[in-house]
């Protein structure tokens, strides 16, 4: 991850519905976009779920009612055979490969795979043993910090730092894990809350409908974007709705491309680009009528007016007063 640059992670998650084929599609689309990193999902449902547990109200939506989130979940298992197909088929394509692991397992799965970066979801924020397991590894950790308070996110840092992992190489993600995000509950502000209040690396991690609230995510600072997307929002699956399909993905990596060259250095200084146009925009001090040599130059025999190449009118208290060396014409530019 650049610093300078934003760090854009498409996020596939499990948009794949199991599928290897269309897992290298999503990939496919992610290096097309424009974005850094392509992320899916690593866990195991009998270490993650009870066989009872209930669905997210939107997963009843968009998933049939009557399956379990067990069910559900485990159709989108990877196993270590299509992490690895996967992993290679990113490095062939030049696209970052990353994967959130859910349990204990899949976090040796992928620190044997060779991952140097970590992301921990939001679920896990209160997951003291996972949080430990993590952190003990010294990897770039990427925290998102949905359903959480401020204390939590402390709790979390305090957790991953004392297992041994830099503060310098966690990055922390604002989040809101409704999929999707009503709009009135995105509170973009609190992003700059955790990275002020903590004095950490930022992000966004967004889950709301559209590319807007990711763009302006950027232009309030966030060096991290993720965003789900899928190839098409009516595929069968839990979060195909509320991603992005192939083209506003592409959409949004060019917007945020160019915010991110247009918040610039913070220097305020002439651009090359509008170098040009400061003679021709601003003015100079001319004669407003034939001035003769000799006379008293005052505000009656000169103005200001464009072009911009003569004396500045900054200069205008300190001509008045004085002499002209020379005679001057209608519009002519004053020399001091």
């Amino acid at each position: 991850m650049e610093s300078n640059k934003v760090f854009i992670i498409a996020e596939a998650g499990v948009n794949h519905n199991g599928s290897i084929e269309i897992a290298k599609k999503l990939i496919d689309v992610a290096i097309s976009s424009g974005a850094d990193a392509v992320k899916f999902q690593t866990f195991k449902a009998v270490n993650v779920v009870s066989k009872n547990a209930p669905k997210a109200e939107y997963q009843n939506i968009t998933t049939n009612p009557i399956e379990s989130q067990f069910d559900m979940i485990q159709k989108l298992e990877l196993d270590a055979d299509t992490h690895k197909e996967l992993i290679n088929y990113c490095l062939k394509k030049g696209i970052i490969f990353l994967s959130t692991p859910f349990d204990h397992d899949s976090i040796n799965l992928l620190n044997l795979l060779g991952l140097e970066i970590f992301k921990i979801p939001s679920g896990e924020i209160t997951n003291l043993p996972y949080l430990r397991h993590i952190g003990g590894l010294n990897k770039k950790i990427i925290l998102s910090t949905g359903m959480s308070s401020l204390k939590e996110v402390g709790n979390a840092l305090d957790i991953l730092i004392k297992s041994g992992t830099s503060k310098n190489n966690i990055s922390v993600l604002h989040a809101n894990t409704m999929y999707p995000t009503p709009m009135k509950d995105v509170n973009l502000r609190a992003m700059k809350t955790i990275a002020d209040f903590y004095n950490i690396k930022f992000g966004y991690s967004d889950h709301t409908i559209g590319i807007e609230v990711a763009i302006a995510a950027v232009a309030m600072g966030a060096s991290i974007i993720e965003k789900h997307f899928t190839l098409d929002k009516l595929m069968d699956g839990p979060d195909h709705i509320a991603s992005l399909e192939p083209f506003e993905l592409q959409a949004m990596v060019s917007a945020i491309r160019n915010i991110e060259m247009a918040l610039g250095d913070g220097i305020k200084k002439p651009t090359i680009s509008e170098k040009p146009n400061i003679n021709i925009a601003r003015k100079s001090i001319v004669a407003s009528c034939e001035i003769k040599k000799g006379e008293i130059f005052s505000e009656r025999n000169l103005a200001v007016k464009r072009p911009g190449n003569g004396l500045s009118p900054m200069k205008w208290d300190k001509i008045i007063g004085i002499k002209a060396s020379k005679d001057y014409k209608f519009d002519e530019l004053i020399e001091l």
